[in-house]
């Protein structure tokens, strides 16, 4: 019997190819990559990753999730606080500050004025949502810079903005000297840049660190490693108001194809952004680091994380 040879046809070259190739002399991936390629970038120290844990709004939470990841043998490099500078006292400002610099924790501080905390309606509708976090009019804008000012008159160095016109101008005012050339900025997810030419726009406006929306996928992370440098930070799970989602076995391919990143761990057990963590749910969060960083360390062994206090962290002054 003749045995059957069977022929593939051609590929049909695409417009879709044309404009791949268009994107790529841009110097931006043609798609995902999902050839998945291992991240080339390291953080200065040469550490693939990082561990944050996010929304942690005061000195009692923030220390207590310092000693329990200590207690459990890891490093915690970074904490965010997620919920407005303005929301605080100078006392707890004070200690949070204090607290920080004596573990060698950077903090973020995220800038309080957003259309949530506002008069807005539009934030509070469906189709406003996307809104949410930005800034409404110039009044709110120079109140925006007011909480930095503030924060960083407590000795922070780590700001966390959600508005891209809010980061272009503290940018713009620490280049000029008029905040500290040292300061730290980070993008919030809640801008909701997810793609490889907006995580280039954000380096080109001043972003330190970018933070793209939470449910993306490894190809997907792997194509916006090609389009910057800069540390990004993962959402290793998400607050219920942000879906709640956990993706712990996603994390080490993740951090294969996207290192230098942050880890961000313990936003599953928060109901929302702006939840005012106690030290025992602190204590919980630093858990989700544990778990996640297992899982970091069983499939992909060869990843280094930072040590304690690197001179590359926004620790306040």
């Amino acid at each position: 019997m003749e045995e059957r040879v069977s022929i593939s046809p051609a590929r049909v070259r695409t417009s879709l190819d044309e404009t791949g190739e268009m994107l790529e002399r841009l110097g931006l991936p043609a798609g995902n990559r999902y050839d998945l390629p291992g991240s080339p970038h390291r953080f200065p120290d040469g550490a693939h990753y990082r561990r944050e844990i996010p929304g942690l709004q005061t000195p009692e939470s923030l220390k207590a999730a310092l000693e329990e990841t200590a207690r459990i043998g890891l490093t915690l490099h970074r904490a965010t606080h997620t919920m407005g500078i303005f929301r605080n006292t100078d006392r707890e400002l004070r200690e949070m500050v204090a607290i920080a610099k004596e573990w060698q924790v950077e903090l973020i501080m995220s800038v309080g004025p957003r259309a949530t905390y506002d008069i807005s309606a539009a934030a509070r509708s469906v189709e406003g949502s996307r809104i949410a976090y930005r800034l409404r009019g110039g009044d709110q804008l120079a109140r925006a810079i007011e909480d930095v000012k503030r924060a960083v008159g407590f000795g922070v160095r780590g700001i966390m903005v959600y508005d891209e016109g809010l980061l272009c101008v503290v940018d713009e005012l620490r280049k000029a000297g008029e905040l500290p050339a040292n300061l730290h900025i980070k993008v919030s997810g809640h801008c909701g840049h997810g793609n490889p030419a907006s995580v280039r726009l954000l380096e080109r406006l001043g972003a330190d660190t970018i933070n793209p929306v939470r449910d993306l996928d490894a190809p997907m992370w792997a194509a916006l490693r090609q389009a910057t440098t800069l540390p990004m930070d993962m959402s290793t799970e998400s607050p219920q108001s942000s879906g709640g989602f956990l993706r712990d076995y996603d994390v080490a391919e993740i951090v294969r194809v996207a290192a230098p990143i942050h880890c961000k761990s313990g936003g599953f057990e928060q109901a929302t952004h702006a939840f005012q963590s106690t030290a025992e749910d602190a204590k919980r969060y630093a858990t989700r680091v544990e778990l996640v960083n297992r899982m970091i360390e069983t499939y992909f062994p060869e990843a280094v994380c930072s040590k304690q206090g690197p001179a590359d962290l926004a620790i306040p002054e």
